[in-house]
């Protein structure tokens, strides 16, 4: 418990960092919002109502302090292409996009750990090298290309499922099941080939160690030796890689999301960047940067859970 006060407390200054970061880059970037907001025909005196309604002509610490203000109370500001609260245009495109995300998580973890203790079992052989191969065309191909190539396979020249679009599975779970399959599989196309290497270099490691082959000669067979006793002390590098993996399946879901026009956070950034919507690119940060910081702490929890030796 205390741990996990210590690790909650050292967020706050990471996130005031990153707090820092996004409002100095975001008004050191080129680009006025009140131009954005007042249209190309606007005079100079709309542009300046504007800004003094934005407090844009505010030095950038008393800009500062006020935005930070907002932020404690909960308020991320105003969309200046909707109009809408930030906070209601989050909540409207995060579930797509946690939704896609979870699939991803799960079918690259029920994949790619398997993939990997096989590979490891089987080392040098045919098993092996399929394995790592996949595993390098997987880090080599972009996501974008990987996503237009099962469009022309699945969706247009097989005709299994939809080319793209979302349906929410509280209206329709078969229609949602079926729009999902597709770009799941173009994100965890990276993130079963990085599993599966970090499962497969883990343990090799640890089938060399002297408890490994005593369970051996005590007759235990090769599955129960590999999955009850090999992989558990293997998993602390393979759940560290899962959780920095994070980063591939965000940075993923931008495009995922752009190639099979899923309305979820990562289409959501990239118009809202194109737009230059301050105020919702800080808030897709912010919240980018709290999940990192959430799922690190996860993980070092998840420690002491698969090898009983750690403790906090």
């Amino acid at each position: 418990m205390l741990y996990l006060l210590r690790r909650a407390l050292a967020a706050i200054p990471v996130m005031l960092v990153v707090a820092v970061f996004v409002f100095l880059l975001l008004r050191l970037t080129p680009g006025d919002p009140a131009a954005i907001l007042a249209g190309d025909m606007a005079t100079p005196e709309q542009l300046e109502r504007i800004r003094t309604s934005l407090g844009l002509n505010e030095p950038l610490t008393v800009q500062f302090f006020g935005w930070m203000g907002d932020l404690l109370r909960g308020d991320f500001g105003t969309s200046l292409i909707s109009g809408k609260p930030v906070l209601d245009l989050v909540a409207d495109r995060m579930w797509p996009t946690i939704w896609i995300a979870l699939i991803t998580i799960t079918l690259s973890v029920i994949i790619a750990v398997p993939m990997g203790v096989v590979a490891a079992w089987k080392h040098k052989t045919w098993i092996d090298h399929i394995v790592m191969t996949f595993s390098v065309l997987g880090f080599s191909i972009p996501v974008f290309v990987i996503g237009y190539l099962l469009i022309k396979l699945f969706a247009l020249d097989l005709k299994w499922l939809p080319v793209q679009g979302y349906v929410a599975p509280s209206k329709d779970i078969a229609g949602f099941a079926a729009r999902s399959v597709l770009p799941a599989l173009t994100l965890a196309s990276i993130y079963i080939a990085l599993i599966a290497r970090m499962t497969r270099a883990s343990l090799l490691d640890v089938l060399g160690e002297d408890y490994v082959r005593t369970a051996r000669a005590k007759g235990l067979t090769e599955k129960r030796v590999l999955f009850r006793h090999a992989l558990r002390n293997a998993a602390v590098p393979v759940m560290t890689v899962i959780g920095t993996g994070f980063a591939l399946l965000i940075s993923g879901v931008v495009v995922t999301e752009s190639v099979f026009n899923i309305p979820g956070l990562g289409r959501l950034t990239v118009d809202s960047i194109f737009a230059r919507d301050y105020p919702v690119i800080q808030a897709l940060i912010l919240l980018t940067s709290g999940i990192y910081v959430l799922v690190n702490l996860l993980i070092d929890l998840s420690y002491s859970l698969l090898d009983p030796r750690i403790r906090y």
